[in-house]
């Protein structure tokens, strides 16, 4: 079976509604609330600003990529913290920073193929709370001593002790540097930027329009539509309400006095032109269309079709521009059907690769096997309300987020057809379509 037979085929998937909490960075206002909470907070907020029945909940399947050590398979625990009943079967996935996308797309399969009817999907991601990790001389002397019988053996072990076995693996400096190619993120955006003519001051002008958008959609209240205030900790008396990372009157004269972080000699990747670590979560409920009609659900839209593509992992940024002309093919679509563009800003390197690339006859043919181009994706149609650089990236929720913030904006908008990608940490790209209802 084809894929574009695969959608044309079955129940139509609808995007009922979906939330998701504030964008913090790191560190800063969410660091003291688990991905767990996260997730409970905006499944449980989605559920009751819905009034659905968790019990006609069928499935959940949430995307994570920092499992944290006290919550094996999250999706389980999110799904009964949140109300939904024990008999739902629920399961966790993790395709790096697709991880929430793959989570959608799983949903719409369990719905297309008739195996559930309405599925909870979506991502959380507290990267504050990726540990640090001992050593493995650390952990072996723990063992040592852990399996010693006398007061002796112990002193024994302990005598095998050196200060630098305390020097910490980061966990998520591990997480973000490719096992493949042996490159981190940055690395792989300045290999982009290099290989295409990208400048400093391309990358420095796209952050700077990227905040510009994000504060405008903060001050016009578009983001209320998909943002759950969260209380925080430790009294829960005050709530956070808007996303912590957009910078109002972002100039290019600040970011231009910081230093290339990942090439310090000749890079152009700063940290002012990449996405920043952050936590939040985001939730979505999909249904299939008709059992929607008949608990007089009105649609965000549907899924049309989406994609997966594979290519190097050391131009792992390119991925969308491998993934998004299949999940068009899929559709029946092109490029220039696409009203609007979430292109995940892993950094503004590879995002403006990836629109080189969509509009080059050459890469086409030579990289897809096509005799022409995929499409222009124009500025204009492009993170209309901001991205990623400015918005911030949790890893395993951003592909949530994406298909949320398209389809209540293509409702804005008035636009039929939407594209939500992003590329992906060892060198694979996700696309995902959405039509208007």
């Amino acid at each position: 079976m084809s894929s574009t037979e695969f959608f044309n085929q079955g129940p139509e998937v609808w995007i009922v509604d979906g939330l998701r909490t504030p964008f913090a960075k790191s560190g800063t206002a969410l660091k003291d609330m688990k991905a767990v909470t996260l997730g409970v907070h905006t499944l449980r907020d989605l559920l009751y600003k819905m009034s659905l029945d968790p019990k006609t909940v069928d499935e959940v399947v949430i995307g994570n990529t920092g499992n944290p050590e006290d919550a094996a398979n999250i999706s389980r625990i999110i799904a009964l913290e949140s109300g939904i009943p024990q008999n739902v079967p629920a399961y966790t996935v993790h395709r790096n920073c697709a991880s929430a996308l793959e989570s959608v797309t799983q949903g719409v399969i369990k719905i297309k193929s008739g195996l559930a009817d309405i599925v909870v999907v979506g991502g959380t991601e507290s990267m504050s709370n990726m540990p640090l990790i001992y050593s493995k001389p650390m952990t072996n002397l723990f063992g040592q001593l852990m399996t010693a019988k006398t007061p002796a053996a112990k002193l024994n072990a302990l005598t095998k002790f050196r200060p630098g076995f305390l020097k910490p693996i980061i966990a998520i400096q591990e997480g973000l540097t490719d096992a493949v190619c042996g490159l981190n993120m940055g690395q792989t955006a300045e290999l982009l930027a290099k290989e295409n003519g990208i400048t400093r001051d391309d990358q420095d002008r796209f952050a700077v329009r990227s905040h510009e958008k994000a504060v405008a959609a903060t001050e016009s209240g578009r983001f209320k539509k998909e943002i759950s205030p969260i209380p925080l900790p430790p009294k829960y008396d005050k709530f956070l309400e808007e996303d912590v990372g957009p910078r109002k009157g972002q100039s290019l004269e600040a970011l231009g006095k910081l230093k290339p972080y990942f090439d310090r000699a000749n890079g152009t990747v700063t940290v002012g032109n990449a996405c920043p670590i952050t936590d939040g979560a985001c939730m979505l409920i999909l249904m299939r269309a008709d059992k929607a009609k008949a608990l007089g659900y009105r649609p965000l839209g549907k899924v049309r079709s989406f994609a997966w593509a594979g290519l190097e992992p050391e131009r792992m940024g390119l991925g969308p521009a491998y993934s998004s002309p299949k999940a068009l093919d899929a559709a029946g679509l092109q490029m220039k059907d696409m009203g609007l563009v979430e292109l995940n800003e892993a950094f503004a390197a590879q995002v403006i690769a990836v629109q080189k690339m969509s509009a080059s006859k050459k890469f086409a043919q030579e990289k897809l096997g096509r005799s022409e181009a995929v499409g222009e994706i124009r500025d204009e149609i492009l993170n209309v309300n901001g991205g990623a650089i400015a918005l911030g990236h949790p890893v395993g929720t951003t592909g949530a987020r994406l298909v949320l913030t398209l389809a209540k904006e293509m409702q804005i908008r008035d636009v039929q057809f939407g594209l939500a990608t992003l590329c992906i940490g060892g060198g694979q790209g996700g696309s995902l379509i959405v039509e208007k209802v």
